[in-house]
C-alpha cells in the first residue's frame, strides 16, 4: 500500500464569497515535491435527499444551475449546518426545497466529486414516510417539484437536463437500496 504525500504546506491563495482556493505543497514517498491546487471544502459537508413519497413515486426537483446555464433536473441537496448530522440536514432540506420532511432517513453513502481538485463530500440520503411539512429556503424562485414513478427510473438517464454525477450515483444508490428492501 502507497504512503500519502505529507503536506508541508497549505495557503489560501484566493477566495470568493463561495469558494476558496488552497495550494498544498506535497512531498511523496519517492522525494518528489509538487504543488497543488484544490477548491477548499465547506466545513460540514452537504446532502442530496432521494425523498420517497410512496412505494411508487420519487419526488426531484428542478433549479437553475448556473454552471450549465439551464433549468436542471436533480434531487434536492444543501449544505450541512454547523451541529447538524446528515439526517437532520436531509430533513431541513427536504422541508426547504419540497415541502415534505420525513419520518425515515437513511445515509446510502457519501461520494465526492472530482476528488483531485474538491474536496467536497455529499451523503446521499434516502428519505421515506414523508408527510407536508415546509420551510423557507434560501432559494432565489420557487424550486419545482417533479413527481417521477420509481418504476420509470431508468428513463431519467434519457433526459439531457438530467446530467448531475451525483444525482445519477444516487439514482443507482437507489436501485440497489430498493432492491436490498425486497
Amino acid at each position: 500500500m502507497r504512503k500519502p504525500p505529507k503536506i508541508k504546506n497549505t495557503k489560501l491563495i484566493a477566495q470568493t464569497r463561495i469558494f476558496g482556493v488552497e495550494e498544498m505543497e506535497l512531498e511523496f514517498s519517492n522525494g518528489v515535491y509538487r504543488i497543488y491546487e484544490r477548491l477548499k471544502a465547506g466545513k460540514h459537508g452537504a446532502v442530496m435527499i432521494v425523498p420517497l413519497l410512496d412505494s411508487e413515486t420519487m419526488l426531484l426537483i428542478k433549479e437553475y444551475a448556473a454552471g450549465v446555464e439551464r433549468y436542471e433536473l436533480a434531487f434536492p441537496k444543501g449544505l450541512i449546518d454547523a451541529g447538524e448530522t446528515s439526517e437532520q440536514a436531509a430533513n431541513r432540506e427536504l422541508q426547504e426545497e419540497v415541502g415534505y420532511a420525513a419520518e425515515q432517513l437513511h445515509v446510502l453513502r457519501k461520494v465526492s466529486l472530482a476528488p483531485g481538485y474538491l474536496g467536497h463530500q455529499m451523503d446521499i440520503v434516502v428519505a421515506e414516510e414523508l408527510f407536508p411539512s415546509k420551510l423557507e429556503g434560501d432559494e432565489p424562485e420557487p424550486i419545482e417539484v417533479v413527481e417521477w414513478k420509481i418504476s420509470d427510473m431508468d428513463s431519467l438517464l434519457d433526459i439531457e437536463e438530467f446530467s448531475e454525477a451525483r444525482s445519477i450515483a444516487a439514482l443507482y444508490l437507489l436501485k440497489d437500496y430498493l432492491a436490498k428492501k425486497q
